[in-house]
């Protein structure tokens, strides 16, 4: 991918696009990859870069949702189980099967949950993963070894899903690439162009060369996430609000805390949310809450009660207590939920996806999650077509396989080996550093990524600035905020180097970077927001 040529192209394309899709995230990246597939001319414009929202920021789960059983909400868990299965098959290096227990301190919930997840088994049908078991005592203590002892029965063996969020929607942009869509980041759209008060183009800015140019389109889709009411209210002023913000955090602790190979899932915390600790780069990834919030935030940061209660939760579950002083990088999200009226508590809005069709023709998708992006994309593809009276075509999405997938890899382990996330990529990757044995040298001790990496983000995957590097093409942000700072320089420099900048624009993309990784380093004041935790509006 080489964002001059689709820039070029975006530009000068004969006709314009049948669809263009604005944002791009997961939602809109596999609208893209639907769109293209079924052979629609399409465009994809990402304000910033690829993820940068929400869609980098997840619990990295791929799972039917064993709270929305709970919830019985059977239609969701069942169309989540089915997507499960699909990614596993078709991101083969991105998607693996990851044990997880439900630790029981009584019998009674032991053989609830036993039973529920039984349920949750038969539901996946043929795309299941492995059955789920009743554990003994001194089994769950051999498969999470710090695991608090205290009164512990047993607990609940499961399968569920993971995978690397944003490293997935890198993948997703290159597929719609490969099936012929142009895709642009730091691309903004400005506004509609309307004709007979239907859009039939959009004005867009690009935010790295500074030009403003119109691109025709027969069909516009809005899947810009936590902004989707912003572009609706800049379609039609008086469109209802329908989006209402939710925010999640995760600590991210060392491997220690959770050494064994099963993940822990807390089916009830006090205030009714699910946590989960999860392995996930030779890391432990502890999270989520689920806190209103009153405005969508590109940066958004966690509230001291949010770091309290994920910490708190942590230490009551594990013998060994991590302390502040261990967490290696906190992170926020940002959910959009379909709202349900004011007063609702968000975690008991739907995670089901909604489209809307203006007046003047704008498709919005809101809602959903990171499972059922490509089942989302499908539904809002066939309603773009269908509005723009596009020719009839069926998705050619369910076995497609996604860029860097192929039947021979081997499944992923999850743990610190980078080359993995790179599926076919990854031989790339190391003829760069067999013509050139200097760039297999680390960008920093405590970071397991390696500069051949950068020079790969920049030539391939339309990496733009240190932060797309250090946070979503490598994870590094997230592994160790501040290992990730100090290797902001080098990557600079590399960076600098392929895009043929300048020293100063080194200079000023490392300082940048840096100011963001303070929000993500958790001694840092300023990886705390100060606002009260309030009713969204």
């Amino acid at each position: 991918m080489h964002r001059t040529h689709h820039l070029h192209r975006a530009r000068e394309e004969a006709g314009g696009f049948d669809v263009i899709v604005v944002g791009g995230g997961a939602t809109g990246l596999g609208a893209a990859v639907d769109a293209a597939t079924r052979g629609y001319r399409t465009l994809l414009i990402e304000q910033e870069d690829f993820a940068k929202g929400t869609s980098s920021r997840s619990t990295k789960l791929v799972h039917g949702g064993v709270r929305y059983l709970k919830q019985m909400n059977i239609s969701l868990v069942l169309e989540a189980l089915h997507e499960r299965g699909l990614l596993a098959r078709n991101a083969r290096h991105l998607a693996h099967s990851q044990d997880f227990v439900i630790p029981s301190y009584t019998q009674f919930n032991r053989g609830f949950y036993g039973i529920g997840l039984k349920v949750y088994d038969k539901l996946a049908g043929k795309l299941g993963l492995n059955p789920s078991k009743i554990l003994s005592r001194a089994r769950t203590l051999r498969m999470l070894p710090n695991l608090e002892p205290g009164h512990l029965v047993g607990g609940v063996l499961y399968q569920d899903g993971q995978f690397d969020d944003s490293r997935l929607a890198i993948n997703l942009a290159q597929t719609a690439v490969r099936e012929g869509a142009c895709v642009l980041n730091y691309t903004r759209c400005r506004g509609f162009e309307k004709e007979n008060g239907k859009i039939v183009g959009v004005e867009l800015e690009d935010r790295i060369g500074g030009e403003n140019f119109v691109v025709k389109g027969k069909a516009v889709i809005n899947a810009t996430g936590i902004f989707v009411d912003q572009l609706r209210h800049a379609d039609e002023a008086s469109a209802e609000k329908r989006v209402t913000v939710s925010q999640g955090i995760h600590l991210v602790l060392p491997r220690k805390f959770l050494p064994g190979e099963a993940a822990i899932m807390v089916p009830k915390t006090a205030d009714g949310r699910v946590l989960f600790g999860v392995p996930w780069h030779d890391r432990v990834i502890f999270g989520t809450t689920d806190t209103p919030r009153t405005e969508a935030q590109l940066e958004p940061r966690a509230l001291h009660e949010e770091r309290d209660f994920v910490l708190e939760h942590a230490t009551k579950y594990l013998e060994k207590d991590p302390s502040e002083s261990d967490i290696l990088s906190v992170y926020a999200g940002l959910r959009p939920l379909v709202s349900a009226g004011s007063g609702a508590k968000t975690s008991s809005l739907s995670r089901d996806h909604t489209i809307l069709v203006s007046d003047s023709g704008l498709i919005s998708i809101t809602g959903g999650k990171w499972t059922t992006y490509r089942k989302m994309a499908v539904d809002v593809v066939d309603k773009a077509a269908a509005t723009a009276n596009l020719p009839t075509k069926e998705s050619g999405t369910e076995h497609l396989a996604i860029h860097g997938s192929a039947e021979h890899l081997p499944t992923p382990t999850g743990t610190g080996d980078t080359m993995e996330v790179y599926g076919t990529d990854a031989s790339g990757i190391k003829a760069l550093e067999a013509e050139r044995p200097e760039l297999a040298k680390p960008l920093h001790d405590r970071l397991p990524y390696r500069s051949s990496e950068v020079i790969w983000h920049a030539r391939h995957e339309m990496a733009q600035t240190v932060e797309d590097v250090l946070a979503r093409r490598t994870r590094a942000l997230l592994l160790d905020a501040r290992a990730a700072a100090e290797a902001a320089d080098t990557v600079a420099d590399l960076l600098a180097h392929e895009l043929q900048r300048d020293e100063s624009w080194a200079k000023q993309s490392a300082e940048h970077f840096r100011e963001i990784a303070a929000g993500y380093d958790y001694a840092n004041p300023a990886s705390t927001a100060h606002e009260t935790v309030g009713k969204v509006a």
